[in-house]
């Protein structure tokens, strides 16, 4: 648990010293995990102040964004996100985080499922999840992959998803043909986060072990 709330008091100072730079005219680079260090060093009692005070510093941060566009490009760990992503990551990392804390129970679920978590990961952070699954590619190897929500209406996207040694894409499209894995909202989440959860049947896959194990490989996560 220590090292949960110190990733999020982290996440929230980072993210708050970044964005906080841009609206003061200002390019700063982000730090890496090292910035979890001294907070880490702390007392417990002094780690979860830290927390709360780190999260109400993002929140004035995002408030005081709300005066530029929203879709603004803001650099951040080797790409960009828009302004009115910085709030929303934080509070993808708290629902992802609180799961990794009480598992498959219905609230974490229920968080896990809402829309907005799915475009967040894709369209924010959906290069960086693919990354280290892509360094482990063989030179000539190809992944490709589309994850539908099951029993859903013809509304719903699919996230398709690519990598090889030219790149990787990601992307939410109309579902088309044959879908390599179905899952339920919260499932497919957590599998773009390179986590399963407890209930394989979940997941359903009908093309094959082999190509299972590469796609679950692709999204191993950070």
């Amino acid at each position: 648990m220590r090292d949960v709330v110190a990733h999020q008091a982290g996440n929230a100072e980072e993210l708050a010293r970044v964005l906080g730079a841009y609206l003061a005219g200002e390019a700063v680079e982000t730090r890496g995990f090292e910035r979890e260090d001294p907070l880490r060093a702390m007392n417990d009692a002094d780690l979860w102040n830290a927390l709360h005070e780190r999260m109400a510093g993002l929140n004035e941060v995002a408030e005081a964004a709300d005066e530029v566009p929203a879709d603004a490009d803001v650099a951040w760990t080797g790409r960009t996100m828009k302004v009115a992503w910085f709030a929303e990551h934080m509070r993808e990392e708290l629902v992802l985080h609180g799961w990794d804390v009480t598992g498959d129970e219905t609230a974490a679920q229920t968080r896990l499922a809402e829309p907005w978590m799915t475009t967040h990961s894709v369209l924010a952070v959906g290069r960086p999840l693919l990354a280290k699954g892509a360094r482990d590619l063989r030179p000539d190897e190809r992944i490709e992959a589309r994850l539908r929500v099951q029993g859903t209406d013809p509304e719903m996207t699919d996230v398709v998803l690519s990598a090889d040694s030219d790149g990787t894409a990601i992307a939410l499209a109309p579902p088309e043909g044959a879908a390599t894995l179905e899952t339920d909202s919260a499932a497919r989440v957590l599998l773009l986060w390179g986590r399963r959860p407890s209930d394989p049947s979940r997941i359903c896959s009908r093309v094959g072990p082999e190509t299972l194990g590469r796609v679950r490989r692709l999204l191993s996560g950070y």
